[in-house]
């Protein structure tokens, strides 16, 4: 018996040790989209955040377009443009010779997934260095700190500590999202649950997906916690 198998057979439910394997696939696959989405995200999202408070005002004025209009529509509207609207113009990728790129439904919701939460992330990012006392930067450069050396030194730092709780609301956030993702075609784990439904109907199987997604949440906040404390230990008080 394979060991994807074995919690179907203790807990007695044969559509769970029949699919388990396939399940455990979409579950990596999962955490993958996950992973390289929101780190992505995170560095896109910071240049943003950047870019938006430190350039002029047309490249603020477009930043603040792309994080509207991604933070004021459906995650799964925008993976629909990008996997059949998108997709549609074959003929013009294949020019570009990018259709090796829309053509796959994992790449377009890794597309579409990174520009979502990009969006989210930068503005907890811009929030996070606007709550920044401004006599700090002040003080630094009154030293003859240059600007880059203030950012990373003094701002970032201290910006972090202000984004990480809802930098952990956002991951946990496109956990749960990514089951969109079984939408185009993609099994990850809400794709094989859902596999795994229409072969058995047992329903139970979807119960089985809802505790999994249950448990990677409640990884995520119990360690997103104790990266806090961490973090954050210099500031509590004795």
């Amino acid at each position: 018996m394979k060991w994807c198998e074995w919690p179907g057979h203790v807990i007695g439910l044969e559509v769970l040790e029949k699919y388990g394997c396939r399940m455990a696939d979409g579950l990596g696959l999962t955490l993958y989209l996950v992973g390289f989405t929101f780190t992505l995200g995170l560095i896109i999202g910071l240049a943003l955040a950047v870019a938006k408070l430190r350039s002029n005002r047309i490249v603020s004025a477009l930043i603040h377009g792309y994080t509207t209009f991604f933070r004021g529509t459906p995650l799964l509207v925008q993976l629909f443009l990008v996997y059949y609207g998108l997709g549609a113009f074959r003929l013009f990728w294949q020019e570009l010779n990018m259709w090796w790129f829309f053509r796959e439904p994992l790449y377009c919701c890794l597309f579409a997934f990174t520009l979502n939460t990009a969006a989210y992330q930068a503005e907890i990012f811009r929030g996070a260095i606007q709550a920044l006392p401004p006599g700090q930067a002040e003080a630094a450069r009154a030293l003859g700190m240059r600007p880059t050396a203030i950012f990373l030194k003094v701002e970032m730092p201290q910006a972090m500590i202000i984004a990480l709780r809802p930098l952990g609301n956002e991951l946990i956030v496109m956990i749960k999202a990514s089951a969109l993702a079984s939408l185009v075609t993609l099994f990850d784990l809400m794709g094989a649950t859902r596999l795994a439904f229409a072969r058995s109907f047992d329903l139970s199987i979807y119960l089985v997906a809802a505790l999994i997604y249950l448990m990677l949440v409640e990884i995520i906040r119990r360690l997103w916690d104790l990266l806090e404390a961490r973090l954050t230990r210099h500031l509590v008080l004795r």
